[in-house]
Formats: C-alpha cells, structure tokens, sequence
C-alpha cells in the first residue's frame, strides 16, 4: 500500500517503466515522457532544488500551464521533501501575491505566459528567494532568476557526489507530512490554505479506484488547470496508481491558444477519457447539437428521435434495459452503432467515459450522453477531502445523482444541531476518513470550525437515497431563504436554466427573506439574434430587445406547472422577475472564478442595484420594464 506520493510514483514507474506517462506536444506532434523518464528528471530536478538551499518543508509555489514541466516540477518538490503550493493560472499578480507570502514560499515556479504577473510582484514577498522559469525568459536576467534548465544542470552535478544526500531526503518523507497547500477562491474571504498530506492523496487514490475502474492502456486528455483539487489527484495521481497516461492541452502561442487548441487535440489524442465539470459539458453539448442541426430538419428529426428512445432504454443507469426496456435494445443499438458512433468522433472517436466534478450536474445533461454512448460519471467532493468523496462508474450508477460513497469513508448527514438523519432527508454532508485535510494554513480558528472530533462539516446540503447513492443539493451559504425563514438550495434550477435553453448562458437565482425569487440572466446574445432573424425581427431595435425579453419568459415559464418541465421543481421557487445583466459573467470582472463557477456573492454585490429594483419594484415583474428593455437593446448592437 502506497502511504506517499512518492511511494505510489515508484511503485507505478517499477510497474510500468516504458508505459507512456505524459503526451505533450512538440514541434507539432504529440509525444509522451514514459514513467522511468518522468522519474529520472523529477529526481534531477529534486537534487537541484537541495543543489540551491531548499529544506525539508519549504514551500515552493507552482503557477504554469498543465505539461510536463508542472509534473516534474511538483515531483521534484516531493522528492525534496518539501511542500508545493499550486496555483491557479487565471490569479492576478495582487492574489498570488497573497499567497506567495501567506505560505511563505521560498521558491516559485512559472510559465512564460505567467512570468509578467510574477515580475510585477517578485520583490514584494520577502520570503521568495528563487523564481524559476520553465522557459527562458528574456526580462528574467536578475541574481534570482533561473530556468529550469538550470536547476536540472545544478541537480546533476550535485548528485555526482551527493546521491546518498538526495536518496536520504526522499526517503525521510513519511505519509504524515505534507506534500500540498491549495487555496481556495476567497471568494467571500480571504483564501484560506488547504493543507494536504501525502497520505490524505494516497488514501483518496486508493477510495477513488476503489470505485472507477481505468485500465492501463487508456490515455486522457486533461482540459483542466491541474492545480484544481480534481484534476489533480484524478487526473494525476490516479493515473500514476494504475499505469495509464494523460496528455496536456497545446499551449500554444498565447493563453487563448489552449480554448482553440482543445477540440484539435481531442482529435489528435483520441482520448479514452476526460474529466469534465458541468460548464464544459454543456459547450460540448451545445457544439454537438449546432453540428447535427446544420445537417439540416431531417437529421435533426431522427437525431433526436434516437436520443428520446435511448432516454427511455437507459432509464436511471442501474436499471437500464430492464423490464419492458429490453425491447428497445435494438433501436439503441442501431443509433449507437450508426448515427451517435459519428458524433462521439467529435470527442475522438475512442472516448468510453466522462468523470465530472465540480458542481451539481443536471441530470439531462448526464442522460443526453449517456444516449450517444459517452455516460457522464458524476461525482462529489471538495478539495478539504483531498478532494473525492463520492462517485459513479461503469458497474454503479444512478443518473442525477452523484455516486456511491468511496470506500474506505465514514459520512453521515447531519441535521442543524448535528444529529444524523435517515436516508432521503436532507442535511449537511459530514465525512471522516484518512483523505480529510490536515486542517488550514496558519489559520487554527477555521480547521477548528471545519473539523470537529474527527469529521469534517463540509458545508454542503445533500442526502442519501434509499439505493445507497449520495445526492448534493447546493451549498448551505447559497440558500434561498423565503419571508417565512423556508430554506432552498437554487443551482439545481440554475443548471437547469443554462443547460435546458440555448438563449440563457448564464443563470443567478436570489431571495434573501424577500416575497419571492429573483433571477439574473446573461443572455446567448448570438443564439437570440440568429432566432430574431428568422423571425424577420432586427435585433438593433427596440422592437428587437422586446421579443428577446419575452423569449426568455418563455423559456422560464418552461418550469411553470402545466408546461414542459413543470413537475421538475417547487413552484414555490422559481423566479417570479428577471433581469438581463449588462454583461456576461466571466474571470476577467471576478464574477466566475478559476474553476468555470459563477461566484454568488461577487454578482449579487455586482448588481446589487438590480436585484433589490426585481425584489421592491412591482413593475419588475413585467419582462418588459424600462430596466431590461436599456439592457437588452445595449447586448444586441
């Protein structure tokens, strides 16, 4: 049993020597690093950064683009016994300034596209003693600047007289001590430092497989940043447990290279797998679906005939093509060999899977593609539990809800006072096992608050159903609280908005003790003026903005009682007023934050103003107020 990180490295690389590890683009054609590569550089690297004072328990913080450059760099970290601090790529220089000091980092390692943000900060952390660049750079000329490179000619120059040095510090690493210190968003704080141990990782390898079964032979394409808590331990650690390989996205010439990049490399790769979280479901869906409508009413028709009978066939997953099902078994086969084996070549070809993380998935989403053949795994966790806690696969799922439990895991559900509760009530989600955190940075008082005899409190509303599948509901913080003090959890109706229209990008519900639910909607500026134009309606007029508005009831009256998803939620809360917002909500206005999630508390301070007109305003409640029609009218010149 691995009990480190780097002990589960070793054991993959003894494994599985040659077997690719790592595809990384190079000029112009993918080619892999295989494990005992991978190992012989992270130990280099590992010499180099002892070669330039690094001590047991340093922290060095990693900011970089996913490639091999991140894998060696946070192996070689380990292999020194020392500490990484990834961080997110879409940080500002002020927020890992932040970061830099608050864990007291003592290197820092970088990409060229991240370099500017580092050059504008570097001197103000009085702990940071090296930065090293994964590629020359030429403003990087200062005493303390260094690529790579360089630390791997130190490295090997000092392993050529102290090996039995750099052997003792990798073998002085116990499961206990810790390998990782990520932050969270701060998006209603300051960011707290989640520490991890290497045996909270490899406990969480070890629950996760105990679940999902990937055979060594599978490679991935991972389209997440690696410093997300998922993709790290899931797409990392998980693959070097089982000897399968994953590739980086083509970073290309510039940060905006990598969107384009995907789709080309999802064809290069074929891969077998992806991790996925519900945004970046929702793009492929949306792309799926333009590419079958251009092939004109026809294909569309039987396109869609063919997903409703394998909604039928599939049923909940664990009850698919039982009783009266079966006899649909040949019409789906025939799409799934035919007209869906065709489109899954728009995701490569040989993809057998999603794993999704991140956020609650609607369950449409999760049956739309499990219709064409690629089910979508939905699973739960946080980066306090390091971070998986439950999850769906092959052999056991459920759509809509979020898996089983990972084995070995103690959770209950907890009512208020922290009482457990029987299965299908809703509570707080509470686990215990050896994947729970350390605890928090330098920050005593909120490991206290989270971690009570044991158990971590994590915050988020869910239940057990009597199936034996876990069921998240939303965040406590992100309650809709009525005027008689009722309590409900919204993103499920905010996916289902986004995911069921193509004119609604992006969905906020609120109600904080108010009369009723207000939402705030961004608009598909381009879908709507594509439906204005076969309407023979020109989007530049207020004629224009006014059908728009009255689109968007419509597509919100789809959840009223009597209408096409009106059995789906509680009348009770949906949206009796919306409003358009100004603009979409992205990372560049701090309204979505690095892992593609809208954050709540920054767009209610953001339009504050708005939602307080929808909530006192009774004129609000028509589509059609002076509010919505200026906001509308600016959206489509």
């Amino acid at each position: 049993m691995s009990r480190t990180i780097i002990s589960l490295f070793e054991e993959g690389v003894a494994k599985y020597p040659h077997s690719p590890l790592i595809w990384e683009k190079r000029a112009g054609i993918y080619d892999y690093m295989s494990y005992s590569d991978v190992q012989r550089k992270a130990r280099v690297f590992a010499a180099g950064l002892m070669k330039l004072g690094l001590e047991k328990g340093d922290r060095v913080a990693l900011m970089a683009e996913g490639c091999s450059s991140w894998l060696i760099g946070e192996l070689g970290v380990l292999y020194a016994a020392a500490i990484n601090v990834p961080l997110s790529i879409k940080l500002n220089a002020d927020e890992v300034q932040f970061r830099l000091k608050h864990s007291g980092a003592k290197f820092l390692m970088v990409s060229k596209f991240q370099a500017p943000k580092v050059q504008l900060m570097a001197d103000k952390v009085s702990s940071l003693e090296k930065t090293i660049y994964f590629e020359p750079i030429a403003s990087a000329k200062g005493p303390n600047d260094l690529t790579m490179h360089d630390v791997m000619l130190l490295g090997e120059e000092y392993l050529r007289v102290n090996t039995p040095l750099v052997e003792a510090r990798t073998l002085s690493v116990r499961p206990n001590d810790y390998a990782n210190i990520c932050y969270t968003s701060g998006t209603t704080a300051d960011p707290k430092g989640i520490i991890l141990t290497h045996r909270n990782y490899t406990a969480n390898v070890e629950q996760a497989v105990s679940l999902i079964d990937i055979p060594a032979h599978y490679v991935a394409l991972h389209i997440l940043p690696w410093d997300h808590s998922f993709a790290h331990t899931a797409g990392l650690f998980v693959f070097m447990k089982i000897g399968a390989s994953f590739a980086s996205v083509d970073t290309g010439k510039s940060p905006m290279d990598m969107l384009k990049n995907i789709p080309i490399n999802i064809k290069e790769i074929r891969p077998h797998v992806m991790l996925s979280v519900p945004a970046l479901a929702q793009n492929f869906r949306k792309n799926i679906e333009s590419g079958i409508a251009a092939k004109g009413a026809i294909v569309k028709a039987i396109f869609k005939f063919g997903i409703r009978v394998a909604y039928k066939y599939n049923g909940v997953g664990f009850d698919k093509g039982k009783g009266l099902k079966k006899l649909l078994a040949p019409i789906s086969w025939f799409y799934l060999n035919t007209l869906f084996r065709v489109v899954r070549k728009q995701l490569g070809g040989r993809m057998k899977f999603f794993v999704g993380g991140g956020a609650i998935l609607d369950v449409e989403l999760q049956r739309f593609f499990y219709a064409i053949g690629i089910p979508m795994y939905q699973g739960y966790g946080l980066s306090e539990a390091s971070p998986i806690i439950s999850a769906n696969s092959g052999y056991l799922h459920k759509l809509g809800s979020s898996g089983a439990v990972v084995k070995p895991l103690n959770l209950m559900i907890c009512d208020d006072e922290g009482k457990p509760l029987p299965a299908g009530k809703s509570g707080e989600i509470v686990i215990s096992g050896e994947n729970v955190m350390a605890g928090y940075w330098s920050n005593p008082q909120a490991t206290a608050e989270a971690i009570r005899n044991g158990w971590l409190y994590t915050g988020d509303l869910g239940y057990m159903d009597t199936d034996g599948f876990l069921h998240l509901k939303g965040r406590f913080k992100s309650l809709l609280i009525a005027d008689d003090g009722e309590k409900y959890s919204p993103e499920l109706i905010e996916e289902a908005v986004v995911a069921q229209s193509p004119y609604i990008d992006q969905c906020i519900l609120h109600n904080n003790q108010n009369a009723y639910v207000v939402a705030l909607l961004v608009p598909s500026v381009e879908a709507i003026k594509k439906y204005l134009q076969k309407q023979n309606i020109n989007p530049n007029t207020e004629e224009g903005a006014k059908a728009a508005l009255m689109l968007l009831q419509e597509k919100l009256h789809y959840y009223r009682k009597d209408h096409k998803f009106g059995t789906m939620f509680p009348q009770s809360w949906l949206p009796a007023a919306f409003g358009v917002a100004s603009e979409p909500f992205t990372e560049a206005n701090g309204l979505v934050n690095s892992t593609m999630k809208v954050v709540r508390r920054a767009v209610e301070k953001a339009y504050e103003d708005r939602i307080k007109y929808m909530h006192d305003t009774p004129s609000a409640k028509d589509p059609l107020n002076e509010q919505n029609v200026s906001a509308m009218c600016r959206l489509l010149k």
